[in-house]
């Protein structure tokens, strides 16, 4: 209540920042005739110039006015697109990194070259971030005349670039391309080998187009490039055809909510007795176990046409907020093997990750972040939390206009969908345009077929017929047009009105159903009313929709019965739609919960990737790595004589010996005569034969001592890095049972996380100098001889769960020249002829 009384006082916080911004907006109107008075050439000059200030300690602030009068005469110039007050605001609002919402059709895209000029001037770089390379190509394209004009450089990141093109987008002062391919190229530089093959330049300034899709629909989404595993594929097929046989209730039950499986009693029975094993819990069935859950999961918690489709043999994922497909992307954790073989095709092999981030920590690495979007306010305190981002509601040019009609309940999914169809029937034949939100392929193809008979001609935008999406919206406007589109297809794109529609009413939104966030409603609203044009939405829902079965009170269902609904009979009330707003804000809680609980486990794994990057990147850098070596030999010797070193009492045999046999096995000092006596050097007497080793290899190379030493622990880093990711991913998998024996799951991961880094660290220094104190140099060195490929045939996703995108050709990798009978220099302690010899 307080805050309601102080809103109507004081106003919104967005409503006090526009009333705040007057003064500036003025003062750039008042700068306009002057730079209108410019000739073209004198404008690449100016910005020059404030490039020149900004170097020299300028502020952006100081200029910022004179950046916006001169960026929106360039616009008006160059495209005849000259920003309007409330446009300016918008920029101010991105340039001071905070999201600013603007309704459809307000020109978000045109705002943002306001911020990315002035932040241009830096020097550092502007990343411009969209959703998919149709719009980061067109927008690059497009606002690109503008950066030109003014003496600035573009560059665009899509799929299927080289690294080399990458390299040149990157190096431009404003760079657009979409959300994945930045991350994937933040990874694949922390997998390089070399300098040369790094892409990016650091993460200064970004601007997120469709915020709300990138930082919160795909929050759970940790892009993964990944690499195959050795695992056999055959037992997924096994427990496919055994899942029939279990009945639902009796052997499983399924929590919709929060789509999971569990077996019960006679369940497990059941299987042991189908797979013919004694124990399912038994460690050795703990594959088996997973597999059956998943498999159950696979029929009974994922449709057809609804999460994914078939197509040309592979199992491919629907987007669940845009309705598009995602090729390429794979569930994880044999969740997608078990829908391939629940579909009959090709079951392929999983894979391990080799390297993973998710959006959340991507985007939390720049220096300034910004976003845009339609709808961004509903999710105000996840922005601000998550991200310390504020949301401004930027008001609209025009007044909005358009109708949002009160939600239309009916009793049944029949019901419900046969009124659809006649309401559309009736909208067409006015002649008045209509776009039919769905949730899913299925329920467009329904919609499709019950116009089909009522003979009303109308176009289908899903996953199916995406190649047709751009022409579809763009004739979605037009005079008696009916479309049909899953969720938010086409969006990005704006649905203008035909001739003689305005008269009509403008365009009319008809929602199948609601989804379980406000947000999306709102965007499917809000393809609507653009610009100050007339429209009308309106939401048709059923007592046995998904939201209304799960979330909705069971008082609604009551008070339908109170009101003595007949068969057919839809009504329009206030108490129903609130209490729906209200299980979709349950569901928008509920959610949020899952996505912190997410970044606070992935923080974890964040704080060890920025140390093993940056270690990683200190090895590419350091010219001299002589200090890095030496840190790694005194590490290690102090823990190998931790046991002998600090007693009061004599260390016994056994002891001794064991520390002997670490010194040879890690160092391999049994081949120098000082070690053959009896008894245990000191440590000091051990170090300074380690160094010795150390030094022989330097004088057998000098001219590739650096490379072979780089090479050797960039190679350590990475392949006890993958072991690393596997062990957490394990350890995260479990870790919720601790839960029961009354232990914070979260703090168990942490403590638990950091003992298996700290292992890892000492995994890499050992592994690092058992190759170096074994490696055997009998021949001349070559140049190429230590250039590192890339990671084995890696292959890139994003999905909550991962995927093979694209794979890499594996390139041959040189080894070192040893003799054939050497210890091997990969570590693994055999000799070089039975071990990476074999096939050399």
């Amino acid at each position: 209540m307080l805050k309601f009384i102080a809103k109507k006082v004081f106003g919104s916080a967005a409503e006090r920042y526009v009333k705040k911004a007057k003064p500036f907006v003025d003062q750039v109107n008042a700068l306009e005739t002057q730079w209108q008075a410019l000739s073209d050439h004198e404008f690449p000059a100016r910005v020059a110039a404030w490039r020149q200030e900004v170097e020299q300690g300028r502020d952006l602030s100081e200029i910022m006015p004179d950046v916006f009068a001169c960026v929106r005469d360039a616009g008006r110039r160059v495209l005849n697109m000259r920003h309007f007050d409330v446009q300016l605001i918008g920029g101010m609002v991105l340039h001071e990194g905070k999201i600013a919402e603007m309704k459809t059709g307000e020109g978000k895209t045109l705002v943002a070259t306001l911020p990315v000029v002035l932040n241009a001037l830096t020097g550092k770089g502007v990343h411009v971030v969209t959703v998919n390379d149709y719009l980061a190509r067109r927008d690059a394209e497009w606002m690109g005349a503008i950066y030109n004009f003014l003496g600035l450089s573009v560059g665009v990141i899509v799929h299927g670039l080289t690294p080399e093109e990458r390299r040149a987008a990157y190096g431009a002062d404003i760079t657009y391309g979409t959300n994945n391919e930045f991350g994937f190229d933040y990874l694949r530089d922390n997998m390089a080998f070399s300098l040369s093959q790094l892409v990016q330049r650091g993460h200064n300034f970004a601007i997120v187009d469709e915020v709300d899709s990138i930082l919160i629909d795909e929050a759970r989404t940790p892009l993964i490039i990944s690499g195959p595993s050795e695992q056999s594929t055959g037992q997924y097929v096994i427990v496919n055809d055994l899942v029939p046989k279990l009945e639902r209730e009796r052997d499983f039950t399924i929590d919709e909510k929060a789509r999971s499986v569990s077996l019960t009693e006679e369940g497990v029975a059941r299987v042991e007795d189908l797979l013919k094993i004694e124990n399912l819990f038994d460690p050795a069935n703990i594959t088996l176990q997973h597999h059956t859950l998943q498999a159950l999961k696979a029929h009974n918690l994922f449709q057809r046409d609804v999460d994914y489709i078939v197509s040309e043999g592979e199992v491919v994922i629907v987007d669940e907020f845009t309705g598009r497909l995602m090729p390429g992307r794979r569930y994880s954790d044999g969740l997608h093997q078990a829908l391939e073989a629940k579909e009959r095709v090709a079951v392929k092999a999983e894979n391990q990750t080799l390297a993973s981030i998710t959006f959340q920590n991507y985007f939390r690495m720049y220096d300034k972040l910004a976003g845009m979007t339609g709808t961004a306010d509903t999710e105000a305190v996840e922005f601000k939390q998550i991200y310390g981002l504020d949301v401004m509601v930027i008001p609209t040019h025009r007044d909005m206009v358009r109708l949002d009609q009160p939600d239309m309940i009916l009793r049944t999914q029949k019901e419900k969908f046969q009124a659809i169809a006649e309401e559309i029937k009736r909208l067409h034949e006015k002649g008045q345009p209509v776009l039919v939100g769905t949730v899913s392929i299925e329920k467009s193809e329904l919609v499709s077929a019950l116009l089909k008979k009522l003979r009303v001609p109308h176009n289908v935008l899903n996953a199916k017929n995406h190649e047709q999406e751009a022409q579809i919206v763009a004739e979605a406007g037009h005079k008696g047009k009916v479309t049909i589109a899953t969720n938010m297809a086409g969006r990005g794109t704006d649905i203008k009105l035909g001739e003689g529609v305005v008269d009509i009413g403008g365009l009319y939104i008809l929602g199948t159903e609601r989804h379980e966030s406000r947000r999306i409603d709102n965007q499917l609203r809000g393809r609507s009313g653009r610009q100050g044009d007339p429209g009308e939405s309106r939401f048709y829902l059923a007592l046995d929709d998904d939201l209304m079965r799960l979330f909705g009170s069971e008082r609604i269902s009551g008070l339908m019965e109170r009101l003595g609904m007949k068969e057919g009979e839809a009504i329009e009330n206030s108490f129903v739609s609130k209490a729906i707003e209200n299980a979709q804000k349950r569901v928008e809680a509920h959610n949020f919960e899952i996505r912190k609980t997410l970044l606070e486990y992935d923080d974890v794994m964040n704080q060890q990737r920025e140390v093993i990057y940056s270690q990683r990147r200190q090895i590419m850098t350091d010219s001299d790595l002589t200090p890095m070596i030496d840190a790694f030999v005194d590490d290690l010797l102090d823990e190998i004589y931790a046991p002998v070193i600090g007693h009061k009492e004599e260390p016994d045999e056994e002891t001794v010996a064991s520390v002997r046999a670490k010194l040879e096995e890690v160092f391999d000092l049994r081949r120098f005569e000082e070690f053959q006596a009896d008894g245990l050097m000191s440590r000091d007497e051990a170090g300074a034969l380690v160094r010795r080793s150390i030094e022989e290899l330097r004088a057998q190379a000098p001219a590739h001592f650096h490379e072979i030493t780089r090479y050797f622990l960039l190679d350590s880093l990475d392949r006890v890095w993958k072991e690393h990711l596997l062990h957490m991913d394990h350890l995260r998998d479990g870790i919720g049972l601790r839960g029961y024996g009354q232990k914070d799951p979260k703090q168990e991961y942490k403590r638990e996380g950091y003992n298996l880094f700290q292992d890892m660290l000492a995994r890499i220094k050992e592994s690092t100098m058992f190759a170096l104190c074994h490696l055997r140099i009998k021949a001349e060195v070559q140049e190429d001889d230590f250039k590192h490929e890339e990671q084995k045939q890696v292959s890139y996703s994003a999905g909550t769960e991962a995927a093979v995108a694209k794979a890499r050709q594996p390139q041959k990798r040189e080894q070192p020249k040893v003799g054939r009978n050497d210890p091997c220099p990969c570590g693994s302690g055999r000799k070089y002829k039975k071990c990476c010899g074999m096939n050399a």
